[in-house]
This record gives structure tokens, C-alpha cells and sequence, in this order.
């Protein structure tokens, strides 16, 4: 593992990298005096609205790694830039961020989004300008394995987009492992909000949920922005299910929780990482006690290759937390920088007039110790680190109760 200590950034520094001018490779990778090359990782993240809890924190670890890679001058002569752009969790948004970051030159990789519909909009921009794309947090399958991966037809579309989050196709059925064989459900009532995370989610967990012999006691929809849902909760009450299985985010999770106990149906509402931040337990209040949720990876604090990251963050004073993606971020900016670091080592210490494609290439082939574990990457773009955690609400907070992975 390589520890990455946190210095403070310097007055001097930061002036410096403030006052580089666009004179350098017309592929990525402005020079100013010194000879000193400035890179560029742009991030795309929800900073506002309901689900910015995560997308600041996305955003601060990519920028944490930025300065880490820049304070110990890990690619000699380079000089790291993060440039975050809002996506508000909305597809226009993403698709407009996409093309303005690909008109930067001197963007040479990006780390997100956060939303799988989100990245459905950006992938051909990025990958039309062989501008890397690596996702913290989509979980979609389709996006690395195309629309027909769960018919065994398994095809990269974009060779330009990557993940460090391991995807819906082993995250629901793990899900559904641990609620039928450890936790003792059976009968489970299954809700999504009809988006790609939620449904596609809901749909992977039913699949092997009702495998393993558990029955579906009913299915709904709701949609996310009304808050109100009332109509589903009175059919989960007279359901009989002893579960609910919710496809989507926490802004619907946590009051959907909260309803549905106030109803009388004294069970456990459990999501996949959507509903994975303090801000479902803060919107539940009491009834989020016993709700579970699987989360991609192990947690973060308990990862002795994480105990620096979390020391570092704490130390450079981000106002918000880095939240249930903060590591994956950490990990992707540092899976770009390692990259181009590649790419300058063999071409002399410089970045080539192709910088993008070949640090695009470069990605492809990283292989490092992160926050997270292992990172790197198969032939489809996605994670190797396979490994989930099951986390369900106690005393207010969310506890890991088990780790592992799918089958195993």
C-alpha cells in the first residue's frame, strides 16, 4: 500500500497553479513558466440538491487526490487541477457538463457521476473524445456490459468509461443472499422509483430473492419528488410481507421508511447504496432502527489501506463529509493521475500531442493499491474489487454487519 500523506498546500503553490497560461499540447495540458504542465480532472457530481451529501463528497476526494498527488510531486513537472461541475442528479445537466469538460484541453480524465442515468447521457460525449470516464458510484450494469449483459450478451460499448464500484448484477443478489439465508425474510414487497439505478436494482435483487425461494408479496412504484405515499404503504401493509425492498435514493427512502411504520407494518425497509448516507436516517428518524442497506466495498474506516484517507480528510478541513463514495473517488482521480503518469513517463517527461488517447489507454491497464483495495480493471471497464458490505441502522447510526462478496 502507498500511504499518501497530506501536507498543506502552499501559498506559493497555489498561485503558481492559478497563473499557468494555455501554451502546451494542444491534446491536454497547459504549460506555463518552468516548464510546469497543468492536468486537469474534471468531476461531475449532484453539489446541490437533495442527494449533494454525496456528490460534495465525491467531489472533495477527487480533490483530495489532486493535492496529495501534487504536495509529494508525483508526476514530475505536472501540476493536478480538479474542475467540479453540478449535475443537479439530472441527465441535461450531465450530457452539458460532459461537453464543456471535453472542450477543456487541458482535461485529460473525469471522475463520475454519481447517477447511472446521469452517465447514460455522457457516455458518447466522453467517449467520442477519448476523455476517460471513471464512475465512483454507478452501478447500472448496462453501462459497462450493454443492454442485454443480463441476457448473457455482454458488450463494451464505450471504451472510454470505467467504474471503481462494483455493479447492480452482484450488489441486489447479495442483498437478497443475506435477507433470505441470514436475516430470515421471506416475503418481500419490492418498490423502485422507474429510474436505471432503482428499477435495474430491484430487478437483480427479485431475481435472486425469489430464486433462493422467497416470495414476492407484491411490487409497486412510486415517484421519488412527491413524498407522499401513502397509496403503496397501505398495499405493503395488507400485503403480509415481513420486507420491503426499495429500488432508488434516500430523499424517498427515508420518508417512505417513516410512512411505512407509521402504518403499523413493523418491518424493515432495505435499499442498495442510494439509500447508504446519514441523511436517510436523519429523514426516518426513529423508524430507520432495524432498515438495512448494502453498500459497494468494505466500510471505508475499517480498511487499515483507508486509515490515511480518512486521517487526510479530516485534516484538510472539507465542511462535508466524504460519505459512502468518498474512497471510490479518492481511488478514481488516482487511477487518472496514475495514468498520466505512465503516459509521461514514456514519452520523456512530457505529455504527447495524444495525450488524451493514450492516458485513456493507460487507464485501462492500472493496477494499484487504493483507499478501497485493489484497483483495477477488466475487459469491460468494470471494478475487480468485488466486494459488498450489508450495513442496517442502529442507535441512529448505520453499522456494518457483514461483508463479503456474491456467492462467496
Amino acid at each position: 500500500m502507498r500511504h499518501r500523506q497530506l501536507i498543506a498546500v502552499t501559498a506559493a503553490l497555489a498561485a503558481g497553479a492559478l497563473t499557468l497560461t494555455a501554451c502546451g499540447s494542444r491534446d491536454g495540458g497547459s504549460t506555463g513558466d518552468g516548464g510546469n504542465t497543468t492536468v486537469v480532472i474534471g468531476v461531475d457530481a449532484p453539489l446541490t440538491g437533495d442527494l449533494s451529501a454525496l456528490g460534495l463528497g465525491i467531489k472533495n476526494s477527487a480533490d483530495l487526490a489532486a493535492k496529495q498527488a501534487n504536495e509529494k510531486k508525483y508526476v514530475k513537472g505536472v501540476t493536478f487541477k480538479i474542475q467540479a461541475l453540478d449535475d443537479q442528479a439530472q441527465a441535461s445537466s450531465g450530457q452539458q457538463n460532459a461537453t464543456k469538460l471535453t472542450a477543456d484541453k487541458d482535461v485529460l480524465g473525469v471522475v463520475g457521476p454519481l447517477n447511472s442515468s446521469v452517465s447514460e447521457s455522457m457516455q458518447k460525449v466522453f467517449d467520442d473524445a477519448k476523455l476517460a470516464q471513471i464512475s465512483p458510484a454507478n452501478t447500472s450494469p448496462s453501462l459497462t456490459q450493454g443492454p442485454k449483459w443480463a441476457e448473457g450478451q455482454k458488450t463494451r460499448t464505450y471504451k472510454s468509461y470505467f467504474r471503481t464500484a462494483t455493479t447492480d448484477a452482484i450488489q441486489g443478489p447479495f442483498a437478497a443472499q443475506y435477507l433470505f439465508n441470514k436475516a430470515g425474510k421471506k416475503k418481500v414487497f419490492i418498490i423502485d422509483d422507474k429510474k436505471t439505478y432503482g428499477a435495474g436494482l430491484a430487478g437483480t435483487f427479485k431475481g435472486e430473492f425469489t430464486k433462493l425461494g422467497g416470495a414476492v408479496a407484491g411490487e409497486g412504484h412510486i415517484d421519488p419528488e412527491s413524498k407522499d405515499f401513502s397509496a403503496i404503504v397501505t398495499q405493503v401493509k395488507s400485503s403480509g410481507a415481513d420486507v420491503v425492498y426499495y429500488g432508488g435514493e434516500y430523499p424517498a427512502a427515508g420518508p417512505l421508511s417513516k410512512q411505512i411504520k407509521a402504518s403499523g407494518a413493523n418491518i424493515p425497509l432495505v435499499g442498495g447504496d442510494g439509500i447508504y448516507d446519514k441523511k436517510f436516517v436523519e429523514l426516518a428518524g426513529d423508524a430507520a432502527t432495524g432498515d438495512f442497506a448494502t453498500s459497494v466495498g468494505a466500510p471505508v474506516e475499517s480498511l487499515p489501506s483507508a486509515k490515511d484517507f480518512v486521517a487526510n480528510y479530516t485534516k484538510a478541513g472539507y465542511k462535508d463529509p466524504f460519505a459512502a463514495y468518498g474512497g471510490y473517488s479518492y481511488d478514481s482521480a488516482w487511477a487518472v493521475i496514475e495514468a498520466v503518469k505512465k503516459v509521461v513517463d514514456a514519452n520523456n517527461g512530457k505529455l504527447p500531442s495524444d495525450a488524451r488517447a493514450k492516458v485513456l489507454e493507460a487507464v485501462q491497464g492500472v493496477s494499484f493499491d487504493g483507499v478501497t483495495g485493489k484497483v483495477s480493471f477488466d475487459e469491460f471497464g468494470d471494478a475487480t474489487n468485488k466486494q459488498l458490505t450489508v450495513y442496517k441502522v442502529d442507535g441512529g447510526e448505520w453499522k456494518s454487519v457483514e461483508s463479503g462478496t456474491y456467492g462467496g
